[in-house]
């Protein structure tokens, strides 16, 4: 699987807290069906680690450094299940778009040098993503750079 690919997962999970700001999904879904999708997280991520599942999209969709540690899917998922019970809609939600879209975006920007550092115009190309994801939601401007900076 390309890099793009894998940011498009990444992306793809916008589509829940998107769903809350959209009116489809009430909160009390939101946090439960993230409580539930970190116990199936924890639950692949114990047969992966252990060796009883060598599942093709595993290959796919790990890097070869989570080969032997969790998978960065499962820390998303549990970040965001942490994130949704320990704050509010106004705090979580701009919280879990800035993962879901600065991140994979901030991986692009930077994937063409090469180095492992990112540089120093593409963290701030992501602050700004960040900023623009907060002023959307109106996130009072010191917050929002706080948790831009975050």
């Amino acid at each position: 699987m390309s890099e793009l690919d894998r940011r498009l997962v990444h992306a793809s999970g916008a589509l829940l807290p998107g769903a809350f700001l959209a009116g489809v999904v009430p909160w009390p879904a939101v946090q439960w069906l993230l409580v539930a999708g970190s116990a199936v997280a924890a639950a692949l991520e114990a047969l992966r680690l252990s060796g009883y599942v060598s599942w093709r999209i595993f290959d796919r969709l790990t890097r070869e450094y989570e080969q032997d540690n969790p998978a960065g899917y499962a820390l998303y998922v549990f970040s965001w299940t942490a994130t949704v019970w320990l704050f509010d809609p106004p705090i979580a939600v701009p919280a879990l778009l800035m993962l879901a879209l600065a991140d994979p975006a901030s991986g692009l920007l930077s994937q063409s040098s090469g180095l492992e550092t990112k540089q120093g115009w593409v963290l701030l190309a992501t602050f700004g993503i960040c900023m623009a994801i907060a002023s959307l939601l109106d996130v009072p401007p010191l917050a929002a750079a706080a948790g831009a900076l975050a």
